[in-house]
């Protein structure tokens, strides 16, 4: 049996070997019966204890030993095991969906009277649990341009508990500076936390760029394809939760626990948005692929999103990988050659993106983003369809603007089913 030091142990003597070997070759907790290569799926809601008193240090967090799957479980722990391997992270708890990885974390480090500095350019959910969700429990949501530091730092103040973003904004496309943002959130005492699920952490390494909590809907390029709903939390240990109001009573010697800690023994107990066994075992399938769909995926968008400047009917092209976008440098800084499988593009009305929707042959009208099949949305309509106009302009949400995620399709037949779709709208 492997205990949870040991296991430690041997991850961080795996962290010179590539990504690939990395997540390949962790190890299970325990030996498996019949030496399986694949972790098995344990669809078991409880395991059984030998005597009382290994139940009680279970339940009461002194052990690693499973109790109840609501809690931990053997298939979805695996799954946490290679994704630490993978990231150097000090704690990692899968959830059932990327909303509920952002509600988990987000109401680990916030109470009634705090605020999150954050960016109206959000996700339309996103942005609904931070303004009403919990608006209505006493948490301000603070809404500036990440972009400027100093309307940043007015931000600021003793009740800060969170600077929260999207790195690459869906639909906006709009890259903050990480690691500014990071120094000034440590100048204040504020930890940094995003949504990095636009780029997978095999080509981005959030803790580089001074990201505390990593935020990531494994829905995404994770599951292999859309297998299966998740989200992560990934906590990389390095903020010191020693002034942090909520977390104070939850911070062992190191101080840099606390976050881990209140979040598994109580924010997530409580919730209860744990990811079941089976969504665990179909991710972490689809992280031994994650490396080869997203260079495939990433590559042909680049490409695409070159070809579609070039033509007719499309008014502008939005992808941070174009060097004539207002955010290339910052993004070829952060994230390289490829910033994710994702392009937005604007025609010429609200009504000409309808039409062209409806002749679209190939890609898929269905939300959604990374998998293997290309899906394309009118974000206006769908995603921010419930929001009044003036918050939609506010957010900058356009009625022209087409969202596409590029699939493993191939550039030519995902270039020559737009432009069939864009002629009779030219």
């Amino acid at each position: 049996m492997w205990a949870i030091k040991e296991l430690t142990i041997i991850i961080n003597k795996m962290r010179d070997n590539s990504f690939e070997t990395r997540l390949l070759h962790t190890p299970y907790e325990k030996p498996d019966a019949y030496n399986a290569l694949a972790m098995p799926v344990y669809h078991s809601v409880a395991c059984e204890f030998d005597t009382a008193e290994a139940m009680e240090e279970a339940f009461c967090g002194r052990t690693a030993d499973h109790c109840y799957s609501r809690i931990t479980n053997p298939t979805v722990q695996y799954y946490e095991n290679r994704v630490r391997a993978v990231t150097g992270a000090y704690g990692v708890t899968a959830l059932n969906s990327g909303m509920s990885a952002i509600s988990n974390a987000l109401l680990t480090v916030a109470y009634a009277g705090a605020n999150i500095v954050t960016s109206p350019h959000l996700f339309g959910n996103t942005y609904s649990f931070l303004k009403n969700t919990l608006g209505a429990l006493g948490v301000e949501a603070r809404f500036c341009d990440l972009t400027n530091p100093e309307e940043v730092r007015s931000q600021i103040d003793e009740h800060s508990c969170a600077i929260f973003l999207e790195m690459i904004t869906n639909p906006q496309m709009e890259v903050a500076d990480l690691k500014l943002l990071s120094a000034i959130g440590q100048a204040y005492g504020v930890p940094l936390i995003a949504d990095t699920t636009v780029v997978p952490f095999s080509v981005f390494h959030a803790k580089d760029f001074g990201v505390d909590i990593e935020i990531i809907s494994s829905t995404k390029y994770i599951s292999g394809g859309a297998t299966s709903l998740g989200g992560l939390i990934i906590d990389y240990g390095t903020f010191d939760w020693s002034g942090a109001k909520v977390l104070k009573m939850w911070r062992g010697p190191a101080g840099n626990e606390a976050f881990s800690t209140r979040m598994r023994r109580e924010i997530h107990r409580n919730i209860g948005a744990y990811m079941t066994p089976q969504a665990a075992y179909m991710q972490t399938l689809g992280l031994e692929t994650l490396q080869l769909r997203f260079m495939r995926q990433a590559a042909t968008c680049l490409d695409l999103a070159r070809r579609l400047q070039e033509t007719e009917g499309i008014v502008s092209v939005n992808y941070t990988g174009l060097e004539g976008n207002p955010f290339y440098a910052l993004s070829i800084t952060q994230f390289g050659e490829y910033p994710g499988a994702m392009l937005t593009f604007d025609l010429a009305s609200r009504e000409a993106c309808f039409a062209f929707l409806n002749r679209l042959r190939l890609i898929r009208r269905a939300t959604n983003l990374f998998d293997n099949k290309s899906l394309i949305i009118h974000p206006a309509s769908t995603i921010y369809g419930s929001f009044p106009e003036t918050v939609r302009r506010s957010m900058h949400v356009k009625q022209e603007t087409i969202r596409l995620s590029v699939g493993l399709e191939s550039m030519d037949d995902l270039l020559d089913d737009i432009k069939q779709a864009l002629g009779p709208v030219l």
